[in-house]
């Protein structure tokens, strides 16, 4: 039995997929400044990256977007008594500048260095492996052969990928192209020696293609955090980093995850102590 699980049994039953359930977050427990200032334009505005399946899509009946940060994009509104609207994006970029700018309220992004300026992040609540895949008759077979003269890595522009590995990669060079179709096409057309992306992406791409295979372990761990404007201060801030850490407590998280059949994915251990 897993640490979330564990903490589930103690709640009462419903409390980790109730949004609305009984917690130390409701909203009559916020302060009017606090909550204000998710608010400024009244309108509570969630940034969703819709290019991360694991977190986020389209459902396909419906077109609407649908997973784990929309489930805890709505929690965190139902905490607030607001209701929620969706700003979607297909890059993650976007998506992170759109609440840099204060387009949107608060988002999910990835947490890296090169992010950092203008925004606050939680602890992360999920964490995520990102791997490499290359054609199936490549001369590399681990992770440490990928960074060597001559060869180029495809990556998605701004996605945590391509920020880790402009920073880590000494030799091989970076491709940046739009998005996980971007990368794949770039692979398959022989323009790349090597795809940089979310493990679980990488392993369906090689299941479904014979002519691929992905690279044994990671190379990365994304920390996949929310994240509010800076601008919104540090009693927002300690609203939002109390919720992640709720979320992962409750059970809620896990049952996201398992509820929208992810796989390759973990909750993130609890942060550090307020």
């Amino acid at each position: 039995m897993n640490t979330a699980t564990q903490r589930r049994g103690r709640l009462k039953a419903g409390d980790a997929t109730d949004p609305a359930a009984e917690s130390p977050l409701m909203s009559s427990s916020i302060s009017p400044a606090a909550k204000a200032a998710f608010t400024p334009t009244g309108t509570l505005r969630a940034s969703i990256n819709l290019g991360n399946p694991i977190l986020a899509g389209r459902d396909a009946a419906s077109g609407e977007p649908a997973g784990v940060s929309i489930d805890l994009a709505r929690a965190f509104a139902a905490r607030l008594g607001l209701p929620v609207e969706l700003v979607c994006f297909d890059k993650a970029a976007d998506s992170v500048d759109a609440v840099r700018a204060e387009r949107a309220d608060f988002g999910f992004f990835a947490i890296d260095p090169a992010r950092g300026a203008g925004l606050l992040f939680t602890a992360p609540y999920v964490l995520i492996e990102g791997s490499y895949l290359v054609p199936a008759g490549s001369p590399i077979r681990d992770n440490e052969a990928v960074d060597r003269d001559g060869q180029r890595i495809a990556v998605g522009t701004g996605s945590a990928y391509d920020l880790f590995l402009t920073r880590s990669i000494g030799k091989a060079g970076i491709v940046r192209v739009e998005g996980a179709a971007g990368v794949m096409r770039s692979l398959r057309a022989g323009e790349v020696e090597v795809a940089a992306g979310i493990r679980q992406v990488l392993e369906s791409e090689a299941a479904a293609d014979p002519g691929l295979r992905l690279l044994p372990g990671r190379f990365m761990v994304i920390q996949q955090a929310m994240g509010i404007p800076a601008s919104r201060g540090a009693d927002a801030s300690a609203v939002l980093a109390g919720f992640v850490e709720e979320m992962k407590y409750s059970g809620f998280v896990a049952d996201a995850l398992a509820r929208h059949a992810i796989q390759g994915a973990s909750v993130a251990p609890a942060g550090p102590a307020a």
